[in-house]
């Protein structure tokens, strides 16, 4: 009789994330994941079906653990820029906080596949970014109905622009490693902007 399995799907698409976000995904063929997760490439196979599928399991298991996820919960009465100014301190402490200076997975996995022979997976971080680009100006908008950005405001410009700071930032935060020098350079953008609402923005 075979010996029942331990090998845990859950824990094993967490696992991949992690090496996925630590090293990249060239980095990780099928043999070294196969090796990292103590299976064979067959049981591999038969679980994810490829190693595209497996990097989708783990995008997917990223994103509800990124710091700007904030972004798409429930609005509510919350000040948009508020909001928006919170949610880059998060990702500034985060960053800081990671030991192995890791950044963003999705952005690092940008950098690693767009472009390449990875055409799929390279497409789906492109729509990644430019979702998340979409849903500032979905916020924007909502604070120029709100009263609180003039009518005049140039929303996709600014959505633009946050998405970049926001690249930025989880760039630079594989150099700068201080909180307070991410949050330096995230909050001078966002005043930059007209965007900065904190509880020293009227100092």
């Amino acid at each position: 009789m075979a010996r029942p399995s331990k090998f845990d799907r859950n824990t094993a698409v967490e696992t991949v994330m992690q090496e996925l976000w630590r090293s990249g995904y060239e980095a990780n063929s099928v043999k070294a994941i196969s090796e990292k997760l103590g299976i064979t490439r067959s049981s591999y196979y038969n679980a994810f079906g490829s190693r595209e599928n497996l990097f989708k399991e783990a995008l997917a298991a990223y994103f509800p653990q990124s710091p700007d996820r904030a972004l798409y919960d429930d609005v509510g009465g919350r000040s948009i820029k508020r909001l928006i100014s919170d949610t880059f301190h998060e990702a500034c402490a985060a960053r800081a906080g990671d030991p192995e200076a890791r950044g963003c997975m999705a952005v690092n996995s940008l950098c690693e596949l767009a472009g390449g022979p990875h055409a799929e997976l390279g497409a789906m971080l492109v729509d990644a970014v430019l979702a998340s680009a979409a849903r500032f100006e979905t916020l924007l908008r909502l604070a120029v109905s709100r009263g609180e950005l003039g009518a005049d405001t140039d929303v996709h410009g600014k959505a633009l622009a946050l998405q970049s700071l926001l690249i930025g930032i989880n760039t630079l935060s594989k150099a700068v490693r201080s909180e307070d020098e991410l949050w330096l350079a995230a909050r001078t953008g966002l005043q930059a902007l007209g965007l900065y609402e904190g509880e020293d923005a009227q100092l």
